[in-house]
Parts: structure tokens; C-alpha cells; sequence
């Protein structure tokens, strides 16, 4: 069980850790942030997020505070200007930047000139590089945590997600339910496995008596419903979960099926028996969840993915 981080003491060291999103990349954070709050364990640490993920962040026992970046465009220097202040007023002594894109490099310019905190990370000039020039064809859990050995922090575990909290009673669960995830990015449809077939499932998992739960977005509610068309045991709860909702509802399914998305990440770092679907449009390689029972499915096209070989990994334990 993770403790809530002490009281800092006056005069304590500050640290920012950087990670903005996508859900999946801040999940794959969790063991990071757990090992740098291990490390500066006497100090001010201090998350800089996107606000899809402050409420759960601010939950965990690794921050002392989350800030919310608002993101400015590069058009609009009176935002740059105030996250520059902000930045500087913070006075922090090192910075762990987890995200290390284009615009968390820029963050690390906007604390010049001048003295810059210590920074983990890749931008240019930084005291503490991830100095690893195959550092992109590396799996994200195995990528931070060399980049966390490289600034001086040795030992990084799996996300714990003990310290997670929710009430899910309101959602009337029948066990034994399997959590279903059909949506994606929508700018990727090749990353989703058919609608059709996620329909099919959840009529094959109702006749065997277990309740197909479906999770996503609000935006995603149109599908789902109409994947429950025929599927009245079914529960669509796209839009209705938060992050914390999600974690929970792993512990008590009996499993998860769903695509290379961003709940599929956190469905098994909280140890749900899972099966992620992918295709050729991305490499699990590098980028599958993570968890203590997660299975990989892959097809070229996941068109071409037969439920047959999805309800095949399922009946096993059935």
C-alpha cells in the first residue's frame, strides 16, 4: 500500500515532475512517479498535467500539489509569459520531465536565461539528458525508467494503484461482468477492432451469463449503444466513469477485452486479466499496457481479427 507523501519541511527541496498526457503514457508514469516520490521523499513534489488527469493525480499519494497546464498556443505570448512566472515562482531545484515532447522542451527554454533547475530529460543543455540515442524504439515503462537511473533514481516498480478509490455501487454491476473498450482515437479507425464484432461478443458473453460492461467517452455513446442494440444484459457506461471509476471496476471484472486505447492501460495496471487487440498501426512493442496478466492479439487488419480467437483466449477461464 502506497503512503500519502509527509508534510514537506520548510526549506525542502522542490521538484516538478512534467507528464501532460495521453492517458495511456501518464498510466505507464504511475511507477515513475511512485520512484521520484521515493527518492525526494522530504521534498516539495509538485505535477504539472493536463486536467483530464489532475482529479486522479491529486488522489495519489505522489504529489504534494498538481498544477494544470493550460496548454498555451504559440501564438499567444500573454499565456507563455504567465506559464514562464509561474515556472520561475516555483523555484524548483530539479525537474523530471516525463512527457520530454517538443512542447516540455519548450518549458525548459522558457526557464532561461539564467540558472535553470536541474532537468531530466532530453531537452537541449539539460543537466540530467536521457542520453540514449535508441531511446525511441524502446517500450515507455523500460524508456523512463532508464531515464530516471540517468538522473540518479535506481529502482522503478509497477504502478500501484492500491491507493485508487471509488464508488461504483451506483452502476448496479450483475458479476460476473468483462469490461469491453471498443472506441480509440478517432482520427485512428484502423486501431478499432469492428463494432460488429464487439456486438457479437457481448451476445455471446450475455448467453454465458456474464455481463458485457462497455466503457468510453461521451462521444463514444452512439456506438456503444448501438453495439447493446441486441444486448439488453449489457451496460453502456461511456461518459459515466472517471479514472479512479475505471480502476475500480477492474478489481471486480472477471476480464477486459478492448483496443490500443488509453483505459486499456489503466484496466491493467490494476491487475484485470486483459486482452488488448492491435494492428499493424501501432507496435505493442513499444507501447502495449502493462499489468500482472496481459495478453497481445494481433492482426494486420483488425477487420481480419476473428471473434472466434478473442472468445477463444476468454472460455479458458469461462
Amino acid at each position: 500500500m502506497s503512503q500519502a507523501p509527509a508534510a514537506p519541511a520548510p526549506g525542502a527541496s522542490r521538484i516538478l515532475v512534467v507528464k501532460l498526457g495521453a492517458l495511456g503514457d501518464f498510466v505507464q508514469a504511475l511507477g515513475p512517479f511512485a520512484a521520484i516520490r521515493q527518492h525526494h521523499r522530504d521534498a516539495q513534489v509538485t505535477l504539472l498535467t493536463g486536467p483530464a488527469f489532475a482529479d486522479f493525480a491529486a488522489a495519489s499519494p505522489y504529489f504534494d500539489a498538481v498544477w494544470v497546464d493550460d496548454r498555451p498556443r504559440f501564438w499567444d505570448v500573454g499565456g507563455w509569459l504567465r506559464l514562464r512566472r509561474r515556472l520561475i515562482d516555483g523555484a524548483f531545484d530539479r525537474v523530471y520531465d516525463l512527457q520530454t515532447s517538443d512542447r516540455s522542451g519548450a518549458y525548459f527554454r522558457l526557464l532561461g536565461p539564467g540558472r535553470r533547475p536541474e532537468w531530466s530529460g532530453i531537452a537541449s543543455g539539460c543537466s540530467h539528458p536521457h542520453a540514449n540515442p535508441r531511446r525511441d524504439l524502446m517500450h515507455t515503462v523500460e524508456r523512463q525508467a532508464e531515464q530516471l537511473r540517468m538522473a540518479g533514481i535506481a529502482a522503478v516498480s509497477a504502478p500501484d494503484l492500491s491507493w485508487a478509490r471509488a464508488d461504483v455501487s451506483r452502476f448496479r454491476l450483475r458479476p460476473p461482468y468483462v469490461l469491453l473498450v471498443p472506441g480509440g482515437s478517432l482520427h485512428r479507425p484502423e486501431k478499432r477492432w469492428p463494432a460488429t464484432h464487439y456486438a457479437g461478443l457481448c451476445a455471446t458473453l450475455a448467453a454465458s451469463g456474464q455481463q458485457p460492461v462497455l466503457l468510453g467517452t461521451e462521444s463514444e455513446k452512439p456506438m456503444i449503444q448501438a453495439i447493446l442494440r441486441d444486448c439488453p444484459p449489457g451496460l453502456d457506461l461511456a461518459g459515466e466513469t472517471s479514472l479512479a471509476d475505471i480502476a475500480i471496476l477492474a478489481r471486480g471484472a472477471k476480464a477486459a477485452i478492448g483496443n490500443d486505447t488509453g483505459p486499456m492501460h489503466l484496466i491493467a495496471a490494476a491487475g484485470c486479466r486483459a486482452l488488448v487487440l492491435f494492428s499493424s498501426a501501432s507496435d505493442p512493442a513499444l507501447c502495449a499496457p502493462r499489468g500482472a496478466d496481459v495478453t497481445v492479439l494481433r492482426g494486420e487488419s483488425l477487420g481480419e481479427l476473428p471473434p472466434a480467437e478473442v472468445w477463444e483466449w476468454l472460455t479458458p477461464r469461462a
